[in-house]
């Protein structure tokens, strides 16, 4: 971020331009934007089934729990780390759960940050799970997730996801 700085001119006097720090709420503000959106792009890459996007957006000791779903079939499992997450995609993909062709949609909404310290923030959202999306679309599960998110060098990704039903 860049401000400029009019000082005491005379004629020949050029504007001075000094970086500046963001304030911390700044800072605090830019850093729940990045992670409502890490969210978002989860929602729709489950849905286009992009994988190696999809666990761009996790840590590396990425922990995924979630009940069994008998809306869909769908046992409960938790999953750690990228390799399990990615095949839990893929084996959703597979059964046409989610991801192309599947006419399926995941919405997020109501979310909400908070901080626990620089570097860690847990995020709390609710969602719906659209399917016959093509026609008349119906809702085939819906609940809440509660997200841990960590900031990394390349970002805040997400490092567990905790998800419940109802």
């Amino acid at each position: 971020m860049v401000s400029f700085h009019p000082a005491q001119r005379s004629l020949v006097d050029q504007p001075t331009v000094r970086p500046v720090t963001p304030p911390p709420d700044l800072e605090r503000v830019a850093a729940e934007l990045e992670i409502r959106n890490v969210l978002a792009c989860l929602a729709q890459l489950a849905d286009t089934g992009d994988t190696d996007a999809y666990v761009g957006l996790l840590t590396d000791d990425i922990v995924w729990a979630m009940p069994p779903n008998p809306a869909i079939g769908l046992p409960a499992s938790e999953r750690h780390g990228h390799e399990e997450i990615a095949a839990g995609q893929r084996e959703r993909i597979a059964a046409g759960h989610q991801g192309p062709g599947s006419n399926t949609m995941h919405m997020i909404s109501t979310v909400s940050v908070g901080f626990d310290s620089d570097e860690v923030a847990t995020a709390r959202s609710n969602f719906t799970f659209w399917a016959e999306t093509t026609t008349t679309p119906v809702v085939r599960s819906a609940g809440r997730y509660v997200d841990t998110l960590r900031r990394t060098p390349d970002g805040w990704k997400l490092a567990r996801r905790t998800i419940t039903f109802g």
